[in-house]
């Protein structure tokens, strides 16, 4: 693990996003609330918060962190994709990309455990680091999604 303690605390963000592209049957499910499991996108917000929380056990060599806020929000897009965006803020010695990251990862794979039963084709896509800021590295915006 990298030695992070002669860095002084500072406000710490990042935001992240992913998509996960649904079939149109799963899509219309996701829209009329109709899903087996439930409310497709409240489970998938809801399991990202958890997940950014529990980063430090899911990734060797990760810092604990005291995270002060982390927001996950999921939608479905005209085009038949779940867009998944997570921003995390800390004070802190090191960066939270990797928080905003397991989120939007974890909340990525609930869409996929959750609408399994009507489409098993279910593809992640576009998982990066839109935003980072603060830190010694300084800030970091993203170009367009590709």
């Amino acid at each position: 693990m990298v030695d992070v303690g002669a860095k002084s605390q500072t406000l710490r963000t990042a935001t992240a996003e992913a998509f996960v592209r649904v079939s149109r049957d799963l899509a219309a499910r996701i829209r009329d609330n109709s899903v087996a499991k439930g409310d497709l996108l409240a489970v998938a917000r809801l399991a990202g918060i958890q997940a950014a929380k529990r980063t430090d056990e899911l990734i060797p060599l990760c810092h604990q962190l005291p995270l002060d806020h982390v927001e996950v929000h999921a939608e479905l897009t005209r085009d038949d994709r779940v867009h998944l965006t997570s921003r995390v803020s800390v004070h802190a010695r090191t960066g939270v990309e990797m928080e905003a990251l397991t989120a939007v990862a974890i909340a990525a794979l609930t869409v996929i455990d959750m609408g399994k039963s009507v489409d098993k084709g279910m593809v992640v896509e576009g998982l990066r680091v839109v935003e980072k800021r603060g830190g010694r590295s300084g800030d970091y915006i993203a170009g367009p999604s590709a």
